[in-house]
């Protein structure tokens, strides 16, 4: 006879696309009839924002565009003039087709930002945008547990704790700020540039609803009605909370990338600054369970056939951030820095023997004055490599991240850089689904009813298994609390 286990549906998110892609976007202004023609170009800034995502059957897609700023000295000389514009972008991931709508995430970060003078009234801005993008589709899988078992036939249940996706979801924070600048940067007349740097603090699981708390850094760097250039910073602390669909216990795992969707800010007439940004922070929620499973049985009075199959799941093994200091030589003599901006992308990565190489580079765009008290700008170049240990068949996802602001050294700029790692593998539990149960069997009346058995390389599961005994009548036997040792001899009742 067959004796079919119950099955349960056993929910969580698979991970149906996850790529980094890198996009360039170029883009001809021309200057406003009220602008005097280019001499030079002093520096390009940016701010990306994510304006739309839509899910697709095959693909994932997002929307949105580049806030650039270039700043240039005109032909004639004289004060500076900041010229704006928008890049827009989209991009696509592609993945085989899903069954259900999921949940995209997506981290966009400024790779690059450069501009020339094509003619006296034209420039040419590039950006690069590099966005990490991750499609999670819910799914289940079968998991079975044993019903009503006779008493005659033993079973093998094992404990496997996973950490698995199981909800995501998003939720927005929308700021509406005024802000008072330093009294060293005089009256403000024009805003040259604006960039926000959403930074997590905290991010946890309560019960229903996943909490996170952190810092939005401003960096303005803006024109004083003395036509000087100033830099002025703020830290705009935020919280946020999202229901989620169920409780879970205190050991579940939440993990949340902010994304800047959208930024205002202007002068007000009494000199302050009017800020208005959008962040949606994008959750997933790592629930932590421990699945006890049956691997393997047997009786003492007939014959038992298991019928097995692979529990597999794409099972987290670690979750980890990294942050490291990255310098960024500069030529600093004479020059009075005014402003410094960094850019990076998210990393790259090569499989090594003992995990992977992840690659990170990036540049600082830096504005001062020189001797002569002029406005110049200048940019340098960096690369970061990490070493992550992990084993053969491992998946590596990484996030890349600023977090505070560039300072100063004696030969440049130092920065802490934060990657955001998460380590997974392709999981294979086994698992019994079914009992294919023979007649019972005569026993033999000529068995010994005790044995003597050195352990060796077997378990208490194997002895007992191959000698038709039981694991708990070997350890009443032998008083044993836990597995004996391999030289050790033990007494075997036969059943």
């Amino acid at each position: 006879m067959e004796l079919q286990f119950p099955k349960s549906a056993l929910s969580y998110l698979r991970r149906a696309a996850w790529e980094i892609k890198n996009e360039e976007q170029t883009q001809e202004v021309r200057l406003a009839d009220s602008f005097p023609d280019i001499g030079k170009i002093l520096g390009a800034w940016g701010q990306p924002l994510v304006r739309s995502k839509e899910w697709l059957s095959s693909s994932m897609r997002i929307s949105g565009g580049i806030m650039a700023w270039v700043l240039y000295i005109p032909e004639e000389g004289g004060t500076p003039r900041c010229v704006e514009t928008w890049i827009p972008f989209q991009m696509q991931w592609d993945f085989p087709q899903t069954q259900y709508d999921g949940v995209m995430r997506v981290s966009c970060l400024l790779k690059g930002i450069d501009a020339r003078s094509v003619s006296a009234r034209k420039i040419m801005v590039r950006s690069v945008v590099s966005a990490a993008g991750e499609a999670l589709e819910p799914t289940h899988s079968e998991l079975y547990q044993p019903g009503e078992i006779p008493e005659d036939v033993q079973l093998l249940r094992k404990s496997y704790p996973v950490c698995l996706p199981t909800e995501a979801g998003e939720s927005v924070i929308t700021m509406d700020e005024e802000l008072t600048p330093n009294a060293s940067c005089g009256p403000i007349r024009k805003i040259i540039r604006c960039s926000l740097q959403p930074e997590l603090i905290d991010q946890k699981v309560m019960a229903d609803k996943v909490v996170f708390r952190g810092s939005a850094g401003v960096q303005i760097l803006c024109e004083s009605e003395d036509e000087k250039l100033h830099r002025c910073d703020f830290e705009l602390p935020f919280s946020q909370y999202a229901e989620l669909e169920r409780e879970y216990d205190p050991y579940a795992l939440a993990e949340v990338i902010p994304a800047v969707t959208n930024l205002e800010l202007d002068v007000q007439e009494n000199g302050t600054l009017r800020l208005k940004a959008g962040i949606v922070g994008q959750y997933v929620i790592y629930d932590r369970p421990v699945l006890e499973v049956v691997t393997d049985a047997y009786s003492t009075q007939r014959q038992v056939m298991p019928l097995r199959q692979e529990l597999a799941l794409p099972a987290v093994l670690d979750m980890k951030r990294e942050v490291v200091k990255v310098e960024a030589a500069a030529d600093q003599e004479g020059i009075q820095n005014i402003d410094s901006a960094a850019m990076l992308s998210h990393p790259s990565q090569r499989k090594e023997e003992q995990g992977f190489l992840m690659e990170i580079p990036g540049s600082l765009q830096l504005l001062g004055y020189d001797s002569d008290e002029k406005p110049t700008g200048s940019s340098s170049r960096w690369e970061r490599e990490m070493e992550i240990l992990a084993d053969e068949g491992a998946m590596l996802l990484a996030r890349s991240s600023l977090t505070g602001k560039p300072q100063a050294t004696s030969n440049g700029f130092a920065f802490d850089l934060a990657a955001d790692i998460q380590v997974t593998v392709p999981t294979g539990i086994p698992m019994v689904t079914a009992l294919s149960l023979g007649d019972a069997a005569q026993l033999d009346p000529n068995r010994p009813s005790l044995i003597l058995r050195r352990v060796g390389d077997d378990t208490l599961w194997d002895i007992a298994k191959s000698c038709g005994s039981t694991v708990d009548s070997i350890r009443e036997a032998n008083a044993l609390t836990e597995e004996p040792l391999s030289d050790q001899f033990l007494l075997i009742p036969i059943l």
